[in-house]
Parts: C-alpha cells; sequence; structure tokens
C-alpha cells in the first residue's frame, strides 16, 4: 500500500511539461529583467535626469566643418559622405546661458559639435541640401521659445531637443520580464497544488475502501 502512495506522488507527462514551462518563463523573467536593466534602466534612467525647460533661438548657423558620415547602399555595401555642420544655439530658462541644441541624446553623443544630423545619403549635395532646409525652417524660429530638456550637472552646455526614453521605456523594462516571473510561479504554484490535492484526494479514498 505505501508503493501505491508512493508512486501516486509522482507527476505524470502533462504535469511535468507544465512545471518546466513555468520554470521556463521564471528564467526567462529573470534573465530578462537583468538585461533589460542593464541595457535600458540605467540609459532612461539618466536621460530622465533633464529637466523640461524653456528654450528660446538665439542663433542659427553653420560652423563651417564638414562631417563624415557611413551611408548603406545594400547588403555588403557601405561608403563615407560628408555633411556641414548646423549649429543652433539657444538660452534656456533653467541656466539663462547659452547652450547647443541637438535633436535627441543619440545625435548628440555621435557628434556633440553639431546640432543636427542628416539621414547620410551617398551624394554630399544631399546631406548639404538636408541641412539647409533645417536651417531655413529653424531661422524662421529665432526669438521664438519651446521645451527642451536640460542637465545641468551632466551636460551644461547642452540641450535636447527631445529625451530618448521616458517612463513608458521604465515601465516596460520592469513590467513585462515580471509577467513572466509570476505567471510562471503561477504554474509552478498551481500545478504543485493540484497535485497535492489529487494525491490527497485519493489517499482518503483509499482509506475509505480500506
Amino acid at each position: 500500500m505505501m508503493a501505491r502512495l508512493r508512486v501516486s506522488y509522482e507527476y505524470s507527462e502533462a504535469e511535468d511539461k507544465t512545471i518546466r514551462l513555468g520554470l521556463f518563463l521564471i528564467v526567462c523573467g529573470i534573465v530578462s529583467l537583468f538585461i533589460l536593466c542593464f541595457c535600458w534602466l540605467n540609459p532612461t534612467l539618466q536621460n530622465m535626469q533633464c529637466k523640461p525647460v524653456n528654450c528660446t533661438v538665439l542663433s542659427v548657423q553653420q560652423s563651417g566643418e564638414m562631417f563624415e558620415c557611413t551611408f548603406t547602399c545594400g547588403v555588403d555595401c557601405k561608403g563615407i559622405s560628408r555633411y556641414p555642420c548646423l549649429q543652433i544655439y539657444v538660452n534656456n530658462s533653467e541656466s539663462y546661458s547659452q547652450a547647443l541644441l541637438h535633436f535627441n541624446e543619440q545625435q548628440l553623443l555621435i557628434n556633440p559639435k553639431c546640432s543636427y544630423l542628416p539621414p547620410c545619403a551617398r551624394d554630399n549635395q544631399k546631406n548639404t541640401d538636408s541641412v539647409l532646409k533645417k536651417q531655413h525652417d529653424w531661422t524662421k524660429n529665432i526669438s521664438q521659445s519651446f521645451t527642451c530638456f536640460f542637465d545641468q550637472q551632466r551636460r551644461p552646455d547642452d540641450v535636447l531637443l527631445e529625451r530618448s526614453h521616458d517612463e513608458s521605456v521604465l515601465l516596460h523594462c520592469v513590467l513585462w520580464p515580471l509577467v513572466s516571473l509570476l505567471v510562471g510561479v503561477l504554474i509552478v504554484v498551481l500545478t504543485v497544488c493540484a497535485r497535492s490535492l489529487a494525491v490527497r484526494a485519493e489517499a482518503l479514498q483509499k482509506r475509505k475502501f480500506s
């Protein structure tokens, strides 16, 4: 009778697969949480330190320098072209000092000397035309105010037109790994509980007929 009772505690093939699925989801949740926190959470938290402030355009000009960019023209086709450096200087309401405007943090990291990086085309003239169009558009906004993002501790001489990451990225970094983790735990717990209840029911039934 004890042998038969021990056998009843063994999980069926379906239950074993269910538990493995739950453990897999738990591992995926933990691993993805670490990966997302390392790749996204830390940059997002740093990016969110930028305060929204009012900026006023002071000047729009070309520095006279040309910078290189890499264009792609196919799977194994790459090349180098050049674009002029557009500089948009603004005054911000936080420090009341002149700062160089950048369209986003990615462009700031690629080229901190220029405000705008055009989509890199093979033809240098296309790059120049793209910069000239942006220069013309911003020249019309001289003395006008708009919202920009400023971090006095990290980048006192630069402001961003838009942040690359916001609170939604922070939410997704934490939410989906936690969902995977909780679903995995729930699957394992429910499977173990269901098996435990089935064993108890089986033991009670055997006692009645013994």
